[in-house]
C-alpha cells in the first residue's frame, strides 16, 4: 500500500451535538467525491487502491455516519435517519453540491439523499446495492447469513460472497486483504456488535419496504452508474437491473466472475469507469 491512506488524518465535524469522522484526499477543488460505507463498514474498509485512483483526479471524501467506526453517537434509527445525518455533515462542510458513490447500505443512503435533497447530488454512482423491498425486487438468500455465521475464515469468506472462487477470484480476494491489512494502515475503527444490530434492523427494514425507494427511482433525474458484480448474492444482481430499468439516465456495469465486491476485485477498471463517468458528463453527457 502507498503511504497516501495511511498518511491522510482523521478530521472531524460537529453535527447535531455529535462528532463525525471523516477523510479528505485529493485538490480541494471542484465538486467533491463523498463515499457513502457498506453495513458494519468504517473509513478503514475502503480499498486504498481505489482511494488513490479516484484521488489522483478528484477530491475525495469518506466519513462514518453516527455510531460507526470512528464517529461517535448512535446509529440512525432508519436509512432516513441516517440520511438526515448526512445531509447535515455536507452543510457543515459548506459543501452546497457533491457527487455520491455509494457501496451497498451506502447506496441505499445515496438514493434517499438524492430523492430528499436533490440539489445536493450532482452525479449518482450506485455500487453493489439495491432500492429496498417491493415489486421486482430479489431478497438476499438464506445462504448468506450461515455463510456469515459459518466460523470460516475471512478469505474464504470473500471469496464466497465478495469475490469468487475460480483462481482469479481467489487471487482477487488475496490480493485485496493485503491491501487493507498492512503494518502501514493507520488504527483500525471497530463496529460494535450494538451498531451491527442497529445497522442490520435498518437494512431489514429497507428490504421489508419500509422508506424504501424502489417506487420512487424514476424520480432520480441525476446520471446515475449502477455497478456490481454479475453474481452478487448479498444484494443480488438482478437488484441492479431493477434500477437501471427505473432511473432514467442511468448507466449499468456489470463485472465478469465477481459478487458483491467487484469495486475491490477491479479496482483499476472501476475508478475509471467512475472517472470516465464523471468526466463524460461534465462535458455534456454520452454522445
Amino acid at each position: 500500500m502507498s503511504t497516501l491512506y495511511a498518511n491522510t488524518p482523521i478530521q472531524h465535524a460537529e453535527v447535531g451535538g455529535t462528532r463525525l469522522a471523516y477523510r479528505e484526499f485529493g485538490d480541494r477543488t471542484g465538486v467533491p467525491l463523498i463515499l457513502f460505507s457498506r453495513f458494519r463498514g468504517s473509513i478503514d474498509d475502503w480499498d486504498p487502491s481505489v482511494i488513490e485512483r479516484l484521488a489522483a483526479e478528484r477530491h475525495v471524501i469518506v466519513f462514518d455516519n453516527a455510531g460507526v467506526g470512528f464517529s461517535d453517537g448512535k446509529v440512525g434509527a432508519d436509512i432516513a435517519e441516517m440520511t438526515d445525518t448526512a445531509i447535515h455533515l455536507l452543510e457543515e462542510l459548506g459543501i452546497p453540491q457533491a457527487d455520491m458513490l455509494g457501496f451497498s447500505m451506502g447506496g441505499y443512503i445515496t438514493e434517499r439523499l438524492a430523492l430528499t435533497r436533490p440539489d445536493l447530488v450532482r452525479y449518482l454512482i450506485l455500487v453493489g446495492t439495491g432500492a429496498g423491498g417491493g415489486e421486482g425486487a430479489v431478497l438476499q438468500g438464506p445462504e448468506i447469513e450461515e455463510w456469515l455465521k459459518s466460523g470460516r475464515s475471512m478469505q474464504e469468506i470473500l471469496e464466497a460472497i465478495w469475490f469468487s472462487t475460480s483462481e482469479t477470484g481467489k487471487a482477487a480476494t488475496a490480493n485485496y486483504l493485503a491491501r487493507i491489512y498492512t503494518p502501514e494502515r493507520p488504527e483500525r475503527a471497530n463496529v460494535t456488535d450494538e451498531a451491527g444490530v442497529a445497522l442490520r434492523k435498518a437494512i431489514n427494514d429497507w428490504w421489508a419496504g419500509e422508506g424504501a425507494t424502489l417506487e420512487e427511482l424514476h424520480k432520480i433525474e441525476q446520471p446515475t452508474l449502477i455497478v456490481n458484480g454479475i453474481r452478487d448474492a448479498m444484494v443480488p444482481s438482478p437488484n441492479s437491473f431493477l434500477m437501471a430499468q427505473k432511473i432514467p439516465n442511468s448507466q449499468l456495469i456489470l463485472y465478469p466472475d465477481s459478487g458483491h465486491g467487484s469495486l475491490f476485485q477491479y479496482p483499476e477498471a472501476f475508478s475509471q469507469a467512475v472517472l470516465d463517468f464523471i468526466t463524460t458528463h461534465e462535458s455534456g453527457g454520452l454522445r
